[in-house]
């Protein structure tokens, strides 16, 4: 992935996506007062560069049945670190891994369609060669979460 020095335009191209991603390039170039071929461009470098990694809905989890949110904390044996990452990373039910600095290791962000399937993945899907110790908080309410970046 290249390094790309972000413009200002750049940056006011990112707030409109950001503010709406599925804005016509026409509305975007006339808002911003560029031209569609300009703003086409600039979007195309943004993508190549990775700074804009793509355009996906905001789904409500539990309009689709994921009742159940749980924040998972991991501590893992050194040598075995990379491996259960990357079992994990693959796993259905986790939404987000994040190495961490402290006392754990691993974060996962997990989303369940109720307890059941929240006992079953801590019973079959956890236990894995590495993992020492394990820590599981539900989430009773979300008070906020954003998936927007501020540029």
């Amino acid at each position: 992935m290249k390094s790309m020095k972000i413009e200002e335009l750049d940056r006011k191209i990112l707030k409109v996506l950001n503010r709406d991603a599925r804005m016509s390039f026409r509305l975007i170039a006339k808002e911003l007062r560029i031209s569609p071929t300009t703003l086409y461009n600039k979007v195309k470098k943004l993508e190549s560069s990775g700074v804009l990694k793509g355009y996906i809905p905001l789904i409500d989890k539990e309009s689709v049945g994921y009742d159940l949110m749980a924040i998972i904390s991991l501590r893992v044996r050194q040598e075995k670190d990379i491996e259960v990452q990357k079992v994990i990373a693959k796993l259905p039910q986790v939404g987000a891994v994040y190495e961490v600095t402290g006392d754990w290791d691993l974060i996962l962000v997990c989303y369940f369609k109720g307890r059941d399937d929240l006992a079953n993945f801590l019973k079959k899907e956890l236990p894995l060669s590495g993992i020492e110790r394990a820590m599981t908080h539900l989430v009773l309410n979300v008070v906020k979460e954003e998936k927007r970046i501020p540029v």
